[in-house]
């Protein structure tokens, strides 16, 4: 077949570019030559493909001159590229669509923002689903098909960062599925309100005092908080995305707020038990059957949490499942 470039811009947030990886994947099973436009992180974390990826430079001459570039690569090995729709974008904002439009490129999106004028082809979007569906129904759009999207995710992992976990899980004197990931932290908030358990502290004392092994990965400008908050955890800080989603293959579970981590888990097949606040889980829940989340009803004001004893039985039951389940 010949080679059919895509030029696909991805969205701004860890979460939001693993929930929109199965729509990446139905467009490349069809024949599209992928190459993805995204944020610095974004290389790490889809190392397990051989999608390029372009890191988005921070002024906006600098990322028409990238996408300009991009799309005379591609219109070198298509003749058709500039006549066909020959660019998608997964982000909703203005900006986004406005980019690809003023590199020349024929983008295919959700009409948001008032952004159609800018877009070759503006699709409304269905408000209130969940954001994998979202992105998914996109990509079926722009192949013009109907196909449900899957059940899992099943994000690859690199052989070198498979090494490269093993090697520092077991520098920590952890055991394969013998220790649980908890990750306390959160970028942002949603609808203005919190979404960091405020109980993860009292949460990780009382695991540890029964003796199970908690790792937590900090980003930067986390290690202060866990050398305060949660003394007697091995932190293996440093990571890429890469590596992070490989050690979190090895873990029995983990434990997280509602945060790109937890969806990085789901995809790489880990038990995940999603503690939420205001988050609605069905718009931004972990996608995959090996998902379990704790949600108390939200009040009209304010933010309701699960009780710490809730969360400690729910993750004893699933590392004893995980256990028997290995034997």
């Amino acid at each position: 077949m010949p080679v059919r470039p895509l030029i696909v811009r991805l969205r701004n947030w860890i979460g939001d570019v693993i929930l929109g990886v199965p729509a990446l994947q139905l467009l490349a099973d069809h024949g599209y030559e992928l190459n993805l436009f995204g944020k610095p992180w974004a290389p790490q974390l889809l190392a397990g493909y051989d999608w390029p990826v372009v890191v988005r430079a921070a002024r906006l001459g600098t990322r028409l001159t990238q996408l300009r570039a991009m799309r005379a690569a591609a219109c070198a090995t298509d003749p058709q590229f500039d006549r066909r729709e020959n660019a998608l974008t997964l982000a909703h904002s203005f900006s986004a669509a406005a980019e690809l439009r003023l590199a020349g490129l024929r983008a295919v999106g959700y009409s948001r923002e008032g952004r159609g004028f800018l877009l070759r082809r503006s699709e409304p979007i269905s408000l209130g689903g969940h954001a994998l569906v979202s992105y998914w129904e996109l990509a079926c759009r722009f192949l013009r098909i109907e196909q449900p999207p899957p059940t899992a995710i099943d994000l690859p992992t690199r052989t070198s960062d498979q090494q490269r976990a093993d090697a520092l899980i077991a520098g920590h004197g952890l055991a394969s599925g013998g220790f649980v990931v908890v990750c306390p932290f959160a970028g942002g908030l949603f609808e203005k309100a919190e979404k960091r358990w405020p109980a993860f502290p009292e949460f990780t004392r009382r695991l540890l005092q029964r003796g199970h092994a908690v790792v937590i990965c900090p980003g930067p400008g986390d290690e202060g908080v866990v050398q305060t908050d949660y003394p007697g955890v091995a932190a293996i800080g440093g990571i890429d995305l890469g590596v992070y989603g490989a050690i979190l293959r090895r873990c029995a579970l983990m434990v997280s707020n509602d945060t790109g981590p937890a969806h990085l888990a789901a995809a790489v097949g880990a038990r995940v038990l999603g503690v939420l606040g205001p988050t609605k889980p069905e718009q931004w829940a972990p996608w995959g059957p090996s998902v379990t989340l704790v949600q108390r009803p939200q009040p009209p004001a304010g933010v309701a949490w699960p009780d710490v004893d809730d969360v400690l039985q729910r993750t004893l039951d699933a590392v004893r499942s995980k256990s028997e389940a290995d034997r």
